[in-house]
């Protein structure tokens, strides 16, 4: 309870509470917003700490589950907190604008990104030096604008799991394209905004950027608490099958070793037994006595 109370205080201090001016509020915020002051929507910060509290916790086990999150967010406020968050657990993220078919057209968008790192890899390569200064000038200026607008998703290689959107209402391309493929979507809303389009909606000040920062900080370190976790049983399965690869030798040295003592026993089986009686070399057959009664008349003993 006192981390909760600690996390409102918090959240309060950033002015995650203010929403925006009565005239301009979605009705269906209504569960959300705690009272009205000056013209102004107040959200009710109880809900904003059990929405994320929810949202994080979740994003914990998509993290853990080694599925990736997008962060999106253009909005000039948002940008480079969003983008630090996104480097520092390695998700990818869109701040500069979001190109239509992100993810609807992903295959394509990939053809970009490797164009962007093909030109890359040319400019850095030994054969670059035969390019005019002109050349190098365009192929520079082509990377840069590609990078710029790509470059949060270079290395994802495959459609995102969810998403994290900062200002749902900004972000509707985004948003929409997520439904379509059925991808989980995280947001941001404001008092302004429909919280029934997302999956997980944290009711918050999406405009102020104490309060966009306090928000993704809280849920980028839970997806940080995911990864550890996940490496922490990655490193013990290892140590498991180490073991179990130890034991399997093991195993297979003590049959190896059986098998080697049976066949030197039925090696021993295959011969005669023994006579202890028998004297030594009795390995010499001795000849049978002649019967002297069988003897034909006229040879040597019949005279």
């Amino acid at each position: 309870m006192e981390a909760n109370t600690s996390l409102q205080q918090q959240l309060l201090e950033a002015g995650v509470h203010f929403g925006h001016l009565k005239k301009k509020w979605n009705p269906k915020m209504l569960p959300y917003i705690f009272a009205e002051k000056k013209g102004i929507h107040i959200i009710d910060l109880n809900k904003t700490v059990d929405h994320l509290q929810d949202a994080a916790a979740a994003m914990k086990q998509i993290a853990k589950s080694g599925k990736k999150i997008m962060f999106v967010a253009t909005k000039k406020q948002a940008k480079e907190i969003v983008s630090e968050c996104a480097k520092r657990v390695n998700m990818p993220y869109a701040t500069e604008r979001w190109l239509g078919g992100m993810l609807t057209n992903f295959n394509t968008v990939r053809k970009s990104v490797k164009k962007m790192q093909g030109i890359d890899k040319l400019l850095n390569d030994a054969s670059a030096e035969s390019l005019t200064k002109k050349e190098k000038l365009t192929l520079s200026r082509d990377k840069d604008k590609l990078e710029k607008v790509l470059g949060g998703i270079a290395q994802m290689s495959r459609l995102p799991h969810a998403l994290y959107l900062v200002d749902i209402s900004v972000e509707h391309i985004a948003l929409a394209e997520a439904k379509r493929l059925g991808i989980t979507v995280f947001g941001m809303v404001d008092t302004n905004s429909d919280p029934n389009k997302v999956e997980f909606p944290i009711p918050s000040n999406d405009d102020a950027t104490k309060s966009i920062a306090i928000i993704t900080n809280y849920i980028t370190a839970a997806i940080a608490e995911g990864l550890a976790e996940r490496q922490a049983n990655k490193d013990e399965e290892d140590v498991a099958d180490e073991a179990g690869n130890d034991n399997e030798a093991h195993a297979r040295r003590l049959e190896q070793e059986a098998q080697a003592e049976g066949g030197r026993g039925r090696r021993g089986a295959g011969r005669a037994p023994v006579d202890a009686n028998a004297p030594a070399g009795g390995g010499v057959k001795r000849r049978a006595p002649i019967n002297t009664n069988n003897r034909r008349p006229g040879g040597p003993g019949g005279r």
